[in-house]
């Protein structure tokens, strides 16, 4: 339910990975997330933060997921891609969609199951 479909990376991406964008979701069983155009700043601000610690790996995983609709870990490990760095890649694509829900409606609201 909300602003973004689709769902956290299973065993990848926790299901508070919103966190890192400036809004602490609420508990107990599902968090619930509101962003607004306040919180666009600390969004983009993330998003930065993320692309620029993944550096050069960043094409890398881009191209892959490109043409791949999944991976095997022994994928992974040919392209050399840690899974903090997929777990990073994962928020990345939610800061994004984040993002884009601020800029297109003014407001970004979802629900995360724990």
């Amino acid at each position: 339910m909300g602003d973004i479909d689709g769902k956290f990376w299973f065993a990848v991406q926790s299901s508070n990975a919103a966190d890192r964008f400036g809004v602490t979701g609420c508990e107990p069983s599902v968090l619930h997330y509101h962003f607004d155009e306040d919180n666009l700043e600390d969004v983009e601000k993330e998003i930065k933060n993320i692309e620029d610690t993944l550096g050069e790996k960043l094409k890398v995983i881009d191209d892959f997921f490109y043409s791949h609709n999944g991976y095997t870990n022994d994928q992974l490990t040919e392209l050399n891609i840690t899974q903090d760095e997929l777990s990073d890649y994962a928020d990345l694509c939610l800061g994004k969609q984040i993002k884009d829900c601020i800029k297109e409606t003014g407001q970004c609201s979802f629900d995360a199951e724990c």
